[in-house]
């Protein structure tokens, strides 16, 4: 029947979170003392006014000596406080700590087996190697820009000129009679303009 909710989970819960869970108890108990102390002493120092009121003296000194030890231990509780605090404080900022020497650990090996994959000659085969590329392709773009002579610069603009020129060219005057036109239709009227520049001409 135990397997039947599966695995039991481990604890996540560390020796030193116990031993704090454990700190603070006592801790707890103590402020909890203190206060029943702190009730009784003035409980006391009334009960001593009110002896002194009756005329017994004798009986209010024994009770004042009473409280008297009572403030006593109530000093020496609140130093165990202050003990138990500053201990509670060292595990914890000690478990940081920890955590971060766990870290630092795990990114050094993690350096150290990157380290492994490219070693300090790797990294410089490789950065020479770029290094050799980048100078051949500067030698190849120098022997590009300076191997054209005057003769070749002079072609290439008589190359481009004449691309240019394609471009623009007008087509040519058909040398055939054009075709008589038909008399059915109206006579073109000429726009004066044009007939003065007939009449010019």
């Amino acid at each position: 029947m135990g397997n039947l909710f599966g695995r039991k989970k481990q604890s996540r819960v560390t020796e030193q979170d116990k031993a704090i869970l454990q700190l603070k108890q006592q801790r707890d108990k103590l402020r909890q003392y203190q206060k029943r102390v702190t009730q009784q002493l003035e409980q006391e120092r009334a009960l001593a006014r009110q002896l002194l009121r009756d005329g017994r003296k004798e009986r209010a000194k024994l009770l004042l000596k009473k409280k008297r030890y009572r403030e006593q231990l109530l000093d020496r509780t609140e130093n165990q406080i202050s003990s138990l605090e500053a201990m509670v404080q060292s595990i914890e900022f000690t478990q940081i700590e920890m955590k971060v020497m766990e870290g630092l650990q795990v990114g050094n090996e993690c350096l150290n087996k990157m380290h492994q994959v490219m070693s300090i000659e790797e990294v410089e085969r490789i950065l020479d190697e770029t290094q050799e590329a980048v100078e051949y392709q500067r030698q190849i773009d120098e022997l590009l820009a300076g191997s054209f002579t005057q003769e070749d610069e002079d072609a290439i603009l008589e190359e481009l000129d004449a691309i240019t020129q394609e471009q623009f060219e007008l087509p040519e005057v058909p040398t055939e009679p054009l075709p008589e036109s038909n008399p059915e239709k109206a006579p073109v009227k000429t726009r004066p303009r044009q007939a003065e520049l007939v009449a010019a001409s």
